[in-house]
């Protein structure tokens, strides 16, 4: 069949009076294509206008195609089965004409961005041999949209720290962030809303406005918006992951970086440039870091358990048992590479994170005393000698609460230390001192002394009972 564009040029060397002979001559075309052209007179193509074997069976068809699951093949036996005599390529033409199951291809679009404009991250899930077994995990991925310069690393799972810990370090590859962030909608940065509704997580905007940028979203189903993270998954998973066998986690990410080091000096026919040379212009227009980048961690408080370990993500991590931990709360700081362990604001532990769930018990030597020798029963408390060698002032009421207090008096002794580590000194021997003139060894009643002699530095002294025995009794003291 001839195009219109042939047609109309048949039509107007007619006019100019060649014959059809000559016509088809010079075009190239059937004296007989030249006859039909110019008895119709027209140069648009007419559409052919046949029945459709399987327009009979057209109600049947969009019937079975939800029951059949979409699967064209088993539409196809149920018509033929029904009496239809059609074949399965007249079967897939007339339900790509029809729209029938699919939806006409949208054209993608074409975005450009500036130097420094926008970055774009997102997860996928992969799988790699890690430790000699096969694990899932999410790769993550971080993208600047000028340069196309790329960060992965790989994690067992992508939480809210995950993402913070992946962007700081992404961030610090790149030596700055651009103007906006682009994700895909993910519930780790968003609140609620998406698109140009999203709302970001206040932690995550508080994070986003440490380097300079902001969050975006594009619209669900516009998949393209966020071709430029998107794009280089499919080449992480058939040639980053292919083929290679990593001892643990920190060797996968330490491979991927220099991965992504390789990738982002190769030469690119489509960019005409390495990555890294687009880069070179690139890094001019990012935000720059900070002075100063606080480490990411997480904080946990946990109470001590009767074995002396402190559960964060399913492993146990070791406290000194010197320090009388067991039982206190505590807090647990988890950061990307260590967990370290506070009793109030002094760091009590350090452990070496481990990032697989593995309900694993985590030990320091130092940690335990050692085998065979558990704490003497007979002689005085450690505490004891704590406290008068750290204030020797103390000796005299220590001895005395001692024979005041039950069996060894352990528990007093403990607290009397925690007083003397968490309260100003000089309060506290002025309150011992009282106390001990007046012979009173409650503790409890010692540490609202010692809390009424603080209370002096910030309250006017008119407002303070100066009597350090008043007692909120309410009866006549004539009784």
């Amino acid at each position: 069949m001839l195009d219109e564009r042939t047609r109309i040029t048949v039509l107007e060397l007619h006019k100019k009076g060649l014959g059809g002979r000559r016509i088809a001559r010079a075009m190239g075309i059937s004296r007989k294509s030249v006859r039909q052209i110019i008895h119709s007179g027209v140069s648009v193509v007419a559409k052919l206008d046949r029945a459709e074997r399987a327009e009979p069976f057209r109600e049947q068809i969009i019937e079975l195609y939800p029951r059949c699951k979409g699967n064209l093949v088993r539409v196809h036996e149920e018509i033929l089965a029904a009496g239809a005599k059609l074949s399965y390529q007249a079967l897939t033409s007339f339900c790509r004409r029809h729209t029938i199951g699919r939806q006409p291809k949208i054209p993608s679009g074409r975005y450009d961005f500036a130097p420094g404009q926008e970055m774009q991250h997102d997860t996928s899930p992969h799988q790699a041999k890690i430790g000699g077994r096969l694990r899932s995990m999410q790769t993550a991925s971080l993208a600047l949209c000028f340069s196309r310069m790329t960060f992965i690393q790989c994690y067992p799972r992508f939480t809210r720290f995950e993402c913070k810990v992946f962007l700081t370090d992404a961030i610090d590859y790149f030596g700055g962030a651009a103007e906006k962030c682009m994700i895909d909608n993910t519930h780790v940065v968003v609140l609620k809303g998406s698109g140009k509704d999203m709302v970001a997580v206040p932690e995550m905007i508080a994070f986003g406005e440490r380097f300079g940028f902001r969050f975006i979203a594009h619209e669900i189903g516009d998949a393209n918006r966020s071709a430029r993270v998107e794009g280089p998954f499919d080449y992480v998973d058939n040639n980053f992951l292919a083929n290679r066998e990593f001892s643990d986690w920190d060797d996968i990410n330490a491979q991927a970086r220099q991965w992504c080091d390789k990738v982002n000096a190769k030469y690119s026919r489509k960019l005409r440039a390495s990555r890294r040379e687009l880069f070179a212009s690139e890094s001019l227009a990012l935000k720059k870091l900070p002075d100063f980048v606080p480490e990411v961690y997480t904080l946990h408080h946990r109470i001590v358990d009767a074995e002396g370990y402190v559960s964060v993500g399913c492993n146990r991590y070791s406290v000194p048992y010197k320090l009388d931990l067991i039982g206190r709360q505590v807090e647990a700081r988890e950061s990307k590479q260590r967990i370290d362990i506070y009793d109030g604001p002094r760091q009590v532990a350090t452990h070496r994170r481990r990032v697989d769930a593995e309900d694993a018990r985590i030990n320091l030597p130092e940690h335990r005393p050692p085998r065979g020798e558990g704490r003497n029963k007979r002689g005085p408390p450690p505490e004891q000698s704590e406290l008068t060698t750290a204030e020797p002032a103390l000796a005299g009421y220590v001895s005395e609460l001692k024979s005041h207090a039950h069996g060894r008096g352990t528990r007093a002794m403990q607290k009397l230390l925690r007083m003397l580590r968490e309260y100003p000194r000089q309060p506290l021997l002025d309150a011992v001192k009282n106390a001990e003139r007046f012979g009173l060894y409650d503790l409890d009643r010692l540490e609202r002394m010692i809390l009424r002699q603080i209370a002096s530095d910030y309250f006017p002294p008119s407002e303070i009972d100066t009597d350090p025995f008043a007692q909120n009794d309410t009866g006549d003291d004539d009784e």
